[in-house]
């Protein structure tokens, strides 16, 4: 069984809320501008969707240069759809985060950033962190939940071992979603293919 002791999440990752929705009036569905991270980028193996990026106007960054996201950064979603994350990669370097999500970023060596992904992906996790969710119209928890939630420090070689082995069984499981995406789509021209003869 893994030894460890925990920490704080505040004493290894800044946690800052996204910025007001008032800031972000500007948001566009176009292609110039700078994309910002929204709850629906957020995919399931922890990584940046970009097929539904918003974005804003160009210029418009520079007053929110604070809200800025570079490689390593955790997005979690924090109104909603709660407990969906990802890490940034380099891909995203220098775009926002928007209203609906709080960004970790590490200032610590003790925890990697992708560990920290997985172990808050963790169900029993998820469900402790469910639980100090403020009941409203919208079920939300601010940065102050989350910087008082406890972590696990392992041994750096461990969290390693632990993120190659679970990054090389997403990576199969992508590669068996497209077959089967490409099976299903085969469908219908073998059919029409099968019912005129031709094949």
């Amino acid at each position: 069984m893994q030894q460890y002791h925990q920490i704080r999440l505040d004493e290894a990752f800044e946690v800052i809320a996204g910025p007001s929705g008032t800031l972000l009036d500007d948001l566009h569905d176009g292609f110039d501008g700078v994309p910002v991270i929204g709850p629906q980028n957020l995919a399931d193996d922890h990584t940046i969707d970009s097929q539904k990026l918003r974005r804003l106007p160009p210029g418009k960054e520079r007053k929110l240069a604070r809200f800025s996201v570079r490689s390593g950064d955790l997005i979690i979603v924090r109104q909603g759809a709660l407990g969906r994350l990802a890490v940034v990669g380099p891909a995203q370097e220098s775009w926002l985060f928007g209203a609906s999500c709080l960004r970790l970023r590490a200032y610590d060596t003790r925890v990697l950033p992708a560990f920290l992904a997985y172990y808050l992906s963790h169900p029993p996790v998820q469900d402790g962190l469910l639980q100090r969710v403020s009941v409203g119209t919208v079920p939300a928890f601010n940065a102050a939940t989350l910087k008082e939630f406890e972590i696990p420090v392992l041994p750096l070689a461990d969290q390693e071992n632990i993120v190659a082995i679970l990054q090389a069984v997403q990576a199969q499981a992508r590669l068996h979603r497209e077959t089967a995406r490409r099976l299903d789509d085969l469908c219908p021209s073998l059919f029409a293919e099968l019912i005129h003869g031709t094949r």
